[in-house]
């Protein structure tokens, strides 16, 4: 019964000593919204941020005031942050999707250099037909009759066979 327990305990002081708390990375932002009323609900707002020289990207979902919380991949070399979409489809420019991430006030935090500022309608003057569109994170779901026994169509893949060819 002892040699559970030291085991035990030997087991949370290994576990504690690998984690380090001063390594952590945090960036702290938040987005911002152009055409949104006073009170809008900026959660779901999905944030990616990716270093140079990292494979590993970070990924952040925001809170109801569009601000989020992510640990940095790397805290060497350039980080980007960058608005990939949210609950209902957005529309941004180059410039306002994109903010480089520099040092913060804080020790052991960073944060974006530019604010990352999206709309919820197209902007006046533009045809939004030139990517200016960030995806939504919603998926499609056909309705399809439940006798089938099918699992919702959002699980498929289109698929497309090629035909004709000798």
């Amino acid at each position: 019964m002892a040699s559970v327990q030291l085991i035990t305990v030997l087991l949370l002081a290994l576990a504690l000593a690998k984690f380090d708390p001063s390594t952590c990375q945090i960036l702290q932002g938040k987005v911002s919204c152009v055409d949104c009323t006073l009170n809008y609900d900026l959660s779901d707002v999905k944030v990616s941020v990716k270093c140079d020289g990292v494979k590993k990207l970070g990924v952040a979902t925001t809170e109801n005031d569009g601000s989020f919380k992510v640990e940095l991949p790397s805290d060497k070399g350039n980080c980007l942050a960058k608005v990939l979409g949210g609950p209902v489809q957005l529309y941004v420019s180059g410039k306002d999707q994109i903010s480089e991430i520099v040092k913060g006030k804080e020790q052991n935090s960073y944060t974006i250099s530019t604010p990352l500022i999206f709309r919820t309608s197209c902007p006046p003057r533009t045809s939004c037909k030139g990517g200016t569109k960030v995806g939504s994170s919603k998926t499609v779901d056909l309705p399809l009759p439940p006798e089938w026994g099918l699992a919702p169509s959002s699980y498929y893949v289109p698929f497309f066979p090629i035909i004709g060819i000798p």
